[in-house]
């Protein structure tokens, strides 16, 4: 579904990513790891159009992505889940989740599986993004991002200033995105211990490049967690 090919990516004159290869496949979480600093966000945010590339691919299902427009991308079934989540705060939930229609012709309902995904949104579906807790904003910008049924889900550390146990439904829901099969997802991650439970490949950056790659299940024996420690 994904894959990018030896991108290079300069913020002035700092070499960010050097090199970078990476590919998610359907059906599967491809884990992105490493240290603070080290190019995990920059490389999503290239993925998704919001910085240049110097060099490299990318393609989605086939499709060069990497001279289109965010929009275009978005368009191409690439759905994208920032830190920080950037939800609308002074829009409703339904709104909100309306915004992840854009792509869509005017008039789309929003799907009812995002409801069944997440109960919390339906319950609070008038109130403003805002007015919801971390937690609660986390799944919104989740549904906000599935609401146009996108091939390639993205997600840059929705763990991060959640209680655990919405981490966990955040699990439960990524787990059975990729198990039912038609989409891939890529989740950047710092709680190494939720990454390790949901990869079924994974990625280790440092210092912007590639320094250790393969199937999650092995990500114990080939000692991934002392290498993205800080």
């Amino acid at each position: 579904m994904l894959n990018i090919q030896r991108v290079n990516q300069y913020y002035g004159g700092s070499h960010i990513l050097r090199d970078v290869s990476l590919r998610a496949e359907k059906g599967q979480v491809t884990v992105v790891l490493g240290r603070n600093g080290v190019g995990k966000t920059t490389l999503l945010k290239s993925l998704m159009g919001l910085v240049p590339i110097k060099s490299g691919s990318m393609e989605c299902d086939g499709l060069p992505i990497h001279q289109l427009t965010p929009y275009e991308r978005a368009r191409a079934g690439i759905g994208y889940v920032p830190q920080g989540r950037e939800i609308f705060g002074r829009l409703s939930v339904q709104d909100n989740l309306r915004m992840g229609l854009a792509t869509r012709s005017a008039g789309t309902p929003i799907p009812d599986g995002l409801f069944e995904l997440f109960p919390v949104l339906k319950q609070m579906l008038y109130r403003r993004g805002g007015d919801l807790s971390g937690g609660q904003q986390q799944q919104l910008a989740i549904a906000r991002a599935l609401a146009a049924g996108p091939k390639l889900l993205v997600l840059d550390e929705p763990t991060e200033g959640i209680q655990p146990s919405i981490i966990k439904d955040i699990g439960r829901v990524i787990r059975m995105l990729a198990d039912r099969g038609d989409m891939a997802i890529v989740l950047v991650e710092q709680y190494y211990d939720f990454a390790e439970e949901l990869a079924d490949a994974y990625v280790v950056l440092d210092r912007g490049a590639v320094v250790g790659s393969g199937p999650g299940h092995e990500m114990q024996a080939r000692g991934v967690r002392q290498l993205v420690a800080i």
